[in-house]
């Protein structure tokens, strides 16, 4: 396809996550012929793609109400600077992904300079948890959502939140290229999948933990391995702090050694968030452990939904345990841990539950591409 001009795109991310959003975007546009001119933010994949980043998204990687606090001087510095680029850029459409916080006072500040540049936020905050009125506030900012769970769309009317688009998510068009080993069996010696978040704060919080657990296993006589997928800004930090590990911890980078680790696991202990969704379609029994920050006492008392795991809330019953600050004790999650390691009932269930989240979760069309063609609606994009 030939286009008048190319796209102008401006991105705005600041977590791996994002990076491979972002990514993922650009080459559908590769595969479609179709031009783009890119700026904003970019992580380490976008970068190898040849983007350029306005600044290290490391700096926006940060996760809790007190480090946002201490952080804030310096948020507000970086909020005025992509504000600045953005309006002298003068994109067709503005991307906003994760980062919530950093993109909603981006997004603020841009509708009043200029109220014509469509403002897109592709992953639907998590109204359905907490904080049910930040949707209706939305739509004085954002223009268009694209959801990845399929509930969304109709939450986001309900609460009064801009128009929404569910588009499914990243791995709901490609189930077919994994998850189908029988998980039943697990391995002799079993090998655990080591997930302790893709912020410092929640890997900070989470590793004792981990760690602590680990050592209940083995000394109730559980033999195993563990393998731990770090992302790049963090694994000299994660090779520091587990130094001390039995040596049978692997650390591996990169998405290829990360897809191997998700394939042959029989298990996971992981931290609470979007992985969840990503553990429950490859079929990987898992406990979600999570620790708040100092001030997080705040938060939970804001939280309305059930659960925090999205395979829970998609499929409507528990699937995957939650053990949450004081609840995430290493003596009760090790004990947990063992269950899953083991064939049985309580493993036979989470694989039941993931074969309904499947189910509901499967989609023909490939979700890149109809991100990639809602960004060119949106847009008003002609090719």
């Amino acid at each position: 396809m030939a286009a008048v001009r190319p796209l102008k795109i401006y991105m705005v991310l600041g977590e791996s996550s994002g990076d491979t959003l972002g990514a993922n975007i650009l080459a559908e546009y590769g595969n479609q012929n179709i031009e783009y001119t890119l700026a904003g933010l970019a992580g380490p994949k976008m970068q190898e793609m040849g983007a350029k980043s306005l600044f290290d998204i490391s700096q926006l990687a940060v996760m809790g109400l007190s480090e946002v606090i201490v952080k804030l001087p310096g948020f507000i510095k970086l909020v005025r600077r992509v504000v600045d680029d953005i309006i002298s850029f003068n994109p067709d459409v503005l991307l906003l992904i994760d980062s919530p916080e950093f993109n909603y006072a981006v997004a603020k500040r841009v509708k009043k300079c200029d109220e014509h540049i469509p403002i897109v936020k592709y992953i639907c905050p998590s109204v359905w948890a907490w904080r049910q009125g930040r949707a209706k506030k939305m739509r004085h900012y954002i223009d268009h959502v694209l959801a990845i769970l399929p509930f969304e769309p109709d939450l986001m009317k309900e609460l009064g939140g801009p128009t929404t688009t569910y588009v499914g998510h990243p791995l709901a068009g490609e189930m077919h290229k994994f998850g189908n080993r029988d998980r039943k069996i697990p391995n002799q010696p079993a090998k655990l999948l080591i997930l302790p978040g893709s912020r410092k704060g929640e890997v900070v919080r989470l590793l004792p933990i981990i760690h602590d657990s680990l050592q209940v296993m083995r000394q109730r006589g559980n033999e195993f391995s563990t393998v731990l997928p770090a992302v790049d800004h963090l694994v000299d930090f994660i090779r520091e702090e587990t130094s001390h590990w039995p040596a049978d911890l692997e650390i591996v980078t990169g998405n290829d050694a990360k897809l191997a680790a998700f394939e042959n696991a029989d298990a996971a202990i992981a931290c609470s968030g979007t992985v969840m969704l990503e553990l429950g379609i490859h079929a990987i029994p898992t406990i979600s452990i999570y620790k708040l920050d100092k001030l997080g006492f705040v938060v939970r008392y804001l939280v309305k939904a059930w659960t925090a795991c999205l395979p829970n809330l998609i499929v409507d019953k528990v699937i995957i345990p939650e053990r949450f600050d004081e609840y995430a004790n290493p003596q009760i999650i090790a004990r947990m841990l063992e269950e899953l390691l083991v064939a049985g009932p309580m493993r036979d269930a989470q694989l039941q539950g993931f074969k309904q989240l499947r189910k509901i979760m499967q989609k023909d069309t490939n979700s890149v591409e109809l991100v990639a063609s809602k960004i060119l609606e949106i847009a008003n994009y002609r090719t």
